[in-house]
């Protein structure tokens, strides 16, 4: 522990200005922030920036630990807007880079940063720029991490072994947006995906629907895009109750909702990540992919639900895929919904 205590000291001098990179999907930078929290706690007093991709700055909203959210517009003009980027982090003159994503583009702008210290994956194919690189190992055979833990050890050596969960802050404003929604019992069901086989099959998600206790309110997420497939699922259904919220919260204000819901339903995607950020109480359905890949829930009230036995198919791969390679998607249709309903709190 002294020599720890005296580690920290050192680091305490010199990492003044740190930033973490991760300009990848939703999910990937919700359990980014745990890398933030951990690096708050050992850094009271280093200042602390965070690269996204445009379009998911709006996750680290009111986070106060980070001074600054820098944002790489990747849709158009990229490589222009790569180099401007570059220009900033370099003119910020960072003591530490932490590097949590694995592809060419952010091993570039860690290698040009001119930071100090440069930290990364050694799968990043320009990790050999950089000071200190860990091993990213997904397995499918014991010992399982989780993401977190993984991105945890590309700093464990200047804080420590244990994890911190993801966290999001939604403000005062993002709970009164939710506040009307929140007087009697509810669940949120977020039935979309990105990737079809990591979506619990539509039809199911109606039969949890119409099997879902008479008290319970049942309120409807995702984005815009999701509307339409909310509004199919609310028609389809028998119970009445269901309310489609989708386009209408932002990402802070559905993990507001999320935090007081009796239960959360989620597939494999990024709404899961929310609830462990808010520690919702959360059941996690995992179609083609696995939980031994390591994106899990993490919340003190979480459950996971897959088929129950194992199938020679799957996992079909780490991410999901836009449709059923062998065509049958028996790992969506053969999750019975009595799984999700007893996970219900008596």
């Amino acid at each position: 522990m002294k020599a720890l205590c005296v580690l920290c000291e050192k680091y305490l001098f010199v990492m003044k200005k740190i930033l973490v990179i991760q300009t990848a999907f939703i999910g990937d930078v919700v359990l980014a922030t745990a890398v933030v929290e951990k690096l708050a706690i050992y850094f009271p007093n280093s200042h602390i920036d965070f690269l996204v991709r445009s379009g998911n700055e709006s996750l680290l909203a009111n986070n106060p630990h980070i001074s600054e959210t820098l944002i790489w517009i990747k849709k158009e003009k990229k490589y222009k807007n790569l180099f401007a980027i570059i220009k900033k982090i370099r003119k910020n003159k960072y003591d530490l880079v932490i590097n949590l994503q694995r592809y060419f583009t952010t091993g570039f702008i860690t290698a040009l940063s001119g930071a100090k210290e440069k930290r990364g994956f050694d799968k990043n194919p320009l990790s050999f720029f950089f000071t200190k690189k860990v091993k990213h190992i997904i397995s499918t055979t014991p010992p399982y991490k989780h993401e977190v833990e993984r991105n945890n050890e590309l700093i464990s050596d200047i804080t420590d072994d244990s994890l911190s969960r993801p966290k999001m802050y939604p403000s005062q404003n993002d709970f009164a947006k939710v506040e009307p929604y929140i007087h009697q019992p509810y669940v949120t069901l977020t039935p979309s995906s990105v990737w079809f086989t990591k979506q619990y099959p539509l039809q199911k998600w109606v039969e949890l629907m119409d099997n879902l206790p008479p008290n319970l309110k049942i309120y409807l997420l995702g984005g815009k895009t999701n509307t339409a497939e909310c509004d199919v699922l609310a028609a389809a259904s028998k119970n009445k109750n269901a309310v489609v919220l989708a386009g209408e919260l932002s990402f802070l204000q559905s993990a507001a909702l999320m935090k007081t819901a009796v239960m959360n339903y989620v597939n494999d995607s990024a709404p899961l990540h929310f609830a462990s950020a808010v520690n919702a109480p959360v059941t996690a359905i995992f179609c083609s992919t696995i939980p031994a890949f390591g994106f899990t829930p993490l919340s003190d009230v979480a459950h996971i639900v897959e088929r129950l036995e194992p199938l020679y198919c799957r996992p079909c791969g780490l991410h999901g895929k836009k449709q059923c390679p062998e065509g049958h998607f028996k790992c969506g249709f053969e999750i019975n919904v009595d799984q999700l309903l007893q996970t219900l709190p008596a």
